[in-house]
């Protein structure tokens, strides 16, 4: 697949998504405070550090690519009745969290003693990856 064929709009609305879901799932009232608490910090440590820049622009990026890869996936493994299908992108997006996110992120946390963190990272994954796979799906 070629850059050219994507679905720039679809890969645009993917990010709002990711934006969205994950200021939902590590809000203030949500597991945020959990998820702080489970990675070792404080209530004096500053999310981000110094540099929120640099945070947020990674996020957004990271997002981008994810987005563009998963685009790029869920024509790949569409549907065998021909073409991609919201169902058949929201599998795509499942499998790759399952095969890739959520199994190589846990060797890490495993080793860091940080399963409860593990478990609400992949959480928000797992939205967003089923999430991105739906929308690429349906709208190709």
């Amino acid at each position: 697949m070629d850059l050219i064929s994507i679905n720039w709009l679809a890969v645009a609305a993917c990010v709002v998504v990711s934006m969205i879901s994950g200021a939902i799932w590590f809000g203030p009232k949500t597991f945020f405070p959990i998820w702080w608490k489970a990675i070792g910090k404080t209530e004096k440590d500053t999310p981000g550090g110094d540099n929120m820049g640099l945070m947020w622009g990674g996020t957004v990026l990271a997002s981008i690519v994810q987005a563009v890869s998963m685009a790029i996936m869920v024509n790949f493994m569409g549907s065998p009745s021909g073409g991609a299908t919201l169902a058949s992108g929201a599998r795509a997006g499942f499998m790759l969290w399952f095969g890739f996110v959520a199994a190589t992120s846990l060797t890490n946390k495993l080793f860091a003693g940080q399963l409860k963190a593990w478990a609400l990272e992949t959480g928000n994954h797992l939205i967003n990856f089923v999430l991105f796979g739906a929308i690429l799906g349906a709208w190709h």
